[in-house]
């Protein structure tokens, strides 16, 4: 997948800001930065001596001596190796680490794809993955992760392209064996070429709607002219195909380069794919037939994949790799593993950090606004200004002290002050490295209607603060206070998921940082050295905060067309981006706004924040040891009001704890407009507590309140020092809070675009929305909801919380550096401040709809959004109760043994689509469960059923031929998956919670599952596949969604129908070059009519002199009965049969009988013996 530039996990200095990306470059923005220069210097060099060479294990390498700085709380061992190849190496073992990892991060990206061909780095990245010379065949890496509680992604960013994949322990060196072969000995086998070109494509296509996408590619559009950031990094079909399209069409192009029409391997040996690597696809579509020669992609895609080849060659070089892998194996073993299996790659002389010296902000970009036209619905302006590439300021991190000030949202801040004036919802703002070489420096307002309106007045305003702050002077507590916090977060850091902290760490080693300091250095802020003017810390940021110039600035406006005609008039001239079609206008600011944004600031109500009360004071820890950490919480206290389930951290010893409080009542789902109220409700209460939580949230305090179908939730996450005092804040706000006609504008306008924008989601997501919707007792369409938003009054609103709060049942769990007593007293606090009266937990309970047997049900739904391509298809089978053990587990197993198959053929193979997978699906209320397949297509969903139902009963014979060794490699990574221990609060909270939010208690079902699941056999599970997936089951119960794409489709010729009318050209006495039209029609199956209309027009007249024109006018009225006679895979004429399609979705729903109500499974008899 192709990566946008991402916000990393919120940092210690800003809500907003992003952390850099793992990049390197000195100064390329004409601003002197001096110590930041010295930082760079400092960072690239190690001191001599510094590597020890070891030279005892399978092959040779180097490791730093200087041990790796880590927080004192952290228990895994860490060493960094370089080999003889050049390859760096963070070597990570936890001895109790349940799930091994590894990342490696290649310091290429999409701005090093060839200017002629765009795109090349991403599909590197998709067609690496299709086959290794020791593991040919093309899904062995993905299957062997599958059977060892695996799994594998990778992405590509701007100069990086980092691959990954978490595994069992026990399976990291076969896992590894695979990985390290993609680097050394890849296939890049001929026969994917077509499908990785069509998935690519499909990725493109399935972004083509997205703002984010669309945005992103209209500011790298707009920059210098011949600039790499200018590129178009995703690429698409088009784009990488161009190239061998012009060389066809010049008859430069011979084979590969060989004469034979075979292509040479990545190493450069000539091995044609070999035949294990392709199995076929069950029941052949149209599609996917073809033969080797198209599978390649025939002339064109030779092309393609010779340059990629010859990139790939070049550009992926050992030195530019950085590894890290997590293992359970000693720093020794891990090292011999490494050195042994990635050594191999090879050193091809290249640039270890290559970068890119020049901004693309020139001065025909700076001092501009653009207006950008948005797909969804919102309001939004970002004023950016170019910075130097930020890492190399690791020590004092200036521009997020910056971004401090400039994304506060508490008092004297600019949020606070345009949020006053009703303009704003929300307000970010910090750096964000775009390469390795440059930054940018972003300012991001999401505006209300009336914001909008007071554009350039929100603009000036930034420019206020900005100039405040330059008028300001800074006491070094501020600096202090962010040293503080980034110092306790990152002691008290608690473990993630394998694979996400090798990313984490294979990114951040291309920083330029003493090798002793990679982990500490993204993390902690020094302090300033007040004796040092030069390089104590507050020069550099005085010279950034310098360069915020209202001239070095660009301002991007983003809002529908008819929000510009409604406030700049209907004459407005366009251009177009030319890869999204996104329409775009350049404007120069005026010298008289240029004038204005440079006077001091008038705003008295803008200034500058007072200290953190909420940094944490307390910090201590209880540490009991305890021979297996507890795998529930108990029930610690019990009122008709509420119920407090409760566990003292045993495991990961942080003071922290994490609360949810859940205040269920009958209220919000009594109706469309009541589930809409409650909604508002709680985004006023969030609203209006910006200010106070603000600086909570920076400490690593943070809340969350919202409504849901059952009532409101509060949860409470971060160090628990303080965390009672917002506990209180947060409910004395729910229970007191007076609805403001002012601000419940702003909210019911976030609420109607919020509905609004989820209908032009991606189809996928609106096909899962609407089978859930089908299946679910009580549920509301978005249209629904949105139908409600505009005519709801504060005086309806606010009798409908005091209705909502009159009657609850309120559910808790607290889990963490907290005592049962804290946590009993968290619930009496509750209590005494909501005064409610109590209703029994059985009164507020969700439940599902069942499909009845031997049902085969689908109901068509458009997308609304008219210029989406893409159509989705959710096909949902239902199995039976989730509360049943004996149903429960084995779906899990036939869920993850259909799983890879399902992305393999439905994907990889056959080529329908970007997304596509194989889930087990818990019904609303969890007491139901199924199996789910989606598809994303730009095929009918019709067409993807018939797929998805080929698939299933190929399926069968799998099943029935699967050897008992693979039918226990399945059982054994579910098992593992099942028995995995939490890796943080977060985690663990998560476990508990699901079984008290739907009332089954069982809190060991993990254990349990994994323990049943040794006797089920292969037996079992085939039964349970031919009952309740095999389509020709007499007794299956099925429902599918189809969500049909309004955008026509371009009308397609078969294969057989060319082959056809080449045939009658032949026999008409025409010469016809049988491998040129399958080389420019055929490579890719079907064809589009247009274009092989024009192909013939022009091979005909070509030969006008030997044929007369009267032949071709024959041959040209034959082509609509061939068409007919060879119909082509039109997806909108696919048939399926046998089905029930649905006409009235409310009346569907009324036929179904609802699920049983939740009761406890397990009686736990916690009290009264537990006591507070």
């Amino acid at each position: 997948m192709l990566r946008l530039l991402a916000a990393a996990r919120r940092p210690v200095f800003s809500r907003s800001s992003i952390l850099p990306r793992p990049l390197v470059s000195p100064n390329p923005t004409g601003l002197h930065f001096r110590s930041g220069l010295a930082m760079v210097a400092s960072g690239k060099s190690d001191a001599p001596g510094t590597w020890t060479r070891v030279s005892t294990g399978p092959a040779p390498y180097e490791v730093y001596s200087k041990p790796v700085e880590k927080s004192p709380q952290d228990d895994r061992e860490y060493r960094l190796i370089r080999l003889d190849n050049g390859l760096q190496a963070m070597l990570v073992h936890d001895a109790k680490a349940d799930k091994a990892a590894a990342s490696l991060d290649v310091a290429v990206g999409h701005l090093y794809d060839p200017d002629d061909m765009p795109g090349l780095a991403h599909f590197c990245e998709h067609l690496l993955f299709m086959g290794t010379e020791q593991y040919p065949k093309e899904n062995e890496y993905s299957e062997y992760l599958a059977k060892n509680n695996g799994s594998s992604n990778a992405y590509t960013g701007t100069s990086n392209t980092n691959y990954y994949f978490n595994v069992s322990t026990a399976a990291l060196p076969g896992a590894l064996s695979r990985f390290a072969a993609f680097f050394h000995s890849p296939l890049f086998s001929p026969s994917c070429t077509i499908r990785e070109l069509n998935a690519v494509d499909s990725e493109h296509k399935k972004n083509h709607q997205s703002d984010m996408w669309r945005i992103f590619q209209v500011n790298k559009h707009l920059s210098k002219e011949g600039h790499p950031w200018r590129k178009f990094g995703s690429g698409n079909k088009e784009s990488l195909s161009e190239v061998g399209r012009k060389l066809k069409a010049q008859g430069a192009q011979n084979g590969n380069g060989n004469g034979n029409g075979t292509t040479k391997s990545a190493d450069g040996s000539l091995a044609p794919t070999p035949n294990d690597s392709r199995a076929g696809s069950p029941a052949p579509s149209v599609n996917s037939a073809n033969s080797e020669l198209e599978g390649d992609g025939g002339v064109v895609g030779r092309e393609t994949r010779r340059r990629l080849v010859e990139w790939w060659s070049r550009e992926y070089c050992a030195s530019r790799m950085r590894l890290c892998v997590v293992g359970k194996e000693s720093l020794d073993e891990l090292g011999d593993l490494v050195a042994s299996l990635f050594s191999p790659i090879p050193n091809r002389g290249r640039e270890p950090l290559h970068l890119i010296n020049d901004h693309p902000f020139g001065p025909n970009e700076m001092g501009t606004l653009v207006s950008v036209q948005t797909i969804m619905s919102f309001h939004a302006l970002e004023v950016s200004f170019p910075l130097p590439y930020m890492p190399p300021f690791w020590r004092h991190k200036p521009a997020s002290f910056l971004a401090h000030f400039l994304g506060h949202e508490g008092p004297g801040s600019l949020h606070s002050y345009l949020k006053q004036k009703g303009w704003v919802t929300g307000l970010s703002a910090g750096p964000q490295n775009l390469a390795r070489g440059f930054a940018m420096f972003k300012v991001t307002l999401f505006m209300t209607p009336q914001g909008f309106e007071q554009y350039e007045t929100l603009i000036l305003s930034v420019f206020k603060y900005i100039s405040m702050l330059r008028a300001s002077e800074f006491p070094a507590w501020y600096q202090r206070e962010r040293s503080l916090i980034s110092a306790t977060r990152f002691r008290f850091a608690e473990k993630r998921r394998p694979d996400d902290y090798a990313v984490w760490v294979s990114e951040h080693m291309a920083w330029p940082v003493p090798r002793d300091q990679i982990l500490t250095a993204p993390q902690l802020v020094q302090e300033w050295d007040e004796n040092d003017p030069v390089n104590g810390g507050e020069r550099e940021m005085r010279e950034i905060l310098d360069s915020l110039q209202v001239e070095r600035s660009r301002a991007v406006l983003m809002a529908k067309a008819e929000e510009y005609e409604r406030v700049k008039g209907k004459d407005l001239q366009w251009e177009q981006e030319p890869w999204y079609g996104t329409p775009y206008r350049v404007e120069r600011l005026s010298e008289e706004f240029v004038r204005k944004a440079n006077e001091p600031n008038d705003l008295k109500e803008l200034f500058l924040p007072g200290p953190n009360e909420f940094i944490p004071t307390n910090l201590d820890v209880e540490k009991r040891e305890v021979d297996k950490p507890a795998k529930r919480p108990f029930l610690i206290r019990e009122t008709p009001l509420s119920s407090v389930w409760h566990k003292k951290d045993d495991q990961f010893w942080v003071p922290k704890a994490q609360v949810i409080m859940d205040i269920r009542s009958p209220v919000p789902n009594s109706s469309a407009r009541a589930f809409v109220m409650t909604r508002l409700f709680a985004d006023l209460v969030t609203d209006s507590l910006t200010e106070f939580a603000y600086d909570a949230d920076l400490a690593g305090l943070s809340y969350n309140f919202g409504g849901h179908a059952l009532g409101c939730y509060m949860t409470l996450n971060g160090y628990n020092d303080k965390l009672h005092v917002l506990a209180k804040d947060v409910l004395e706000r729910v229970r007191t809070l007076k609805v403001s006609p002012e601000r419940l504008a702003v909210i019911k306008d976030q609420a109607k675009r919020d509905y609004e924008n989820f209908l032009l989601n991606q189809p996928y997501r609106l096909s899962d929305y609407y089978t859930r919707y089908l299946l679910t007792e009580r549920e509301y369409t978005m249209t629904e909801l949105l139908a409600e938003v505009p005519t709801v009054e504060p005086e309806e609103l606010q009798k409908h919380i005091a209705a909502l709060l009159s009657r609850v049942n309120i559910q808790a769990l607290v889990v963490g550096n907290m005592y049962k007593d804290e946590a009993a007293r968290l619930a009496q606090m509750a209590e005494d401040i909501l005064q409610a009266s109590p209703i029994s937990a059985s009164e507020v309970i969700e439940r599902s709809l069942i499909l009845p047997s031997a049902s085969n049900y689908i109901w068509t739904t458009p997308v609304p959004n008219k210029n989406e391509p893409n159509s989705s298809l959710t096909y949902y089978m239902h199995i039976g109760k989730n509360t049943e053990p004996s149903v429960r587990a084995p779906t899990a197993l036939l869920t993850h043994i259909l799983s890879e198959p399902a992305f393999n053929v439905l994907r990889t193979r056959e080529q329908l689509g970007y997304i596509v997978s194989a889930s087990q699906w818990h019904l609303t209320g969890s007491g139901q469960t199924g199996i789910r397949v989606v598809v994303q297509s730009e095929r009918q969903p019709a067409f993807l059923e018939q797929r998805v139902e080929a698939f299933l009963r190929e399926m069968d014979e799998k099943l029935q031929t699967m050897s008992a060794e693979e039918f226990q490699e399945h059982k054994a990574a579910l098992q593992k998956r099942w028995r995995e221990a939490p890796k943080n609060l977060g985690e663990e909270v998560t476990r508990y919670w699901s079984h008290i939010e739907h009332g089954y208690l069982d809190f060991h079902r993990r254990d349990n599952d994994a323990d049943l699941l040794e006797n089920v056999t292969k037996d079992d599970i085939l039964a349970l596949f031919r009952a309740h997936a095999d389509p020709s089951s007499s007794v299956r119960a099925k429902l599918s969604v189809h969500a049909k794409s309004q955008k026509p489709l371009p009308a397609k010729i078969s294969v057989a129908a060319m082959e056809a009318f080449a045939n009658k050209v032949a026999e008409r006495g025409y010469t016809v070059d049988e491998q040129a039209w399958k080389d420019a029609l055929a490579g890719d199956g079907e064809a589009p009519l247009e274009k092989f209309g024009s192909y013939w027009r022009d091979n005909l007249l070509a030969q006008a002199a030997k044929v007369s024109p009267q032949v071709a006018q024959g041959l040209t009225k034959e082509i609509p009965a061939l068409l007919k006679q060879y119909p082509a895979t039109d997806d909108g004429e696919a048939v399926n049969e046998g089905a029930t399609f649905i006409e009235d979705p409310k009346a569907f729903r009324a036929s179904l009988e609802a699920s049983e109500k939740p009761r406890p499974l397990v009686e736990w008899g916690d009290l009264p013996t537990s006591k507070f």
